[in-house]
């Protein structure tokens, strides 16, 4: 059982990299001609509101045993 999760919340946490970086590039790519424009904290906080929507939505893949 300990295994389970453990494996679990590997895969969540790659998951959610990959979301959160998935979410930066995009955030980045939009109306962004040099780094001095970017808005960090919005990016920042998008990039960590997705973590917890993966997060959340991965929830349904925990195992019960």
């Amino acid at each position: 059982m300990k295994n389970k999760i453990l494996n679990w919340l590997k895969n969540v946490g790659i998951r959610a990299a990959k979301t959160m970086a998935e979410t930066a590039l995009a955030v980045i790519g939009t109306n962004t001609i040099g780094i001095t424009e970017v808005d960090w904290l919005g990016l920042l906080s998008a990039c960590a509101l997705s973590g917890v929507v993966t997060i959340l939505f991965n929830i349904k893949s925990l195992p019960e045993n």
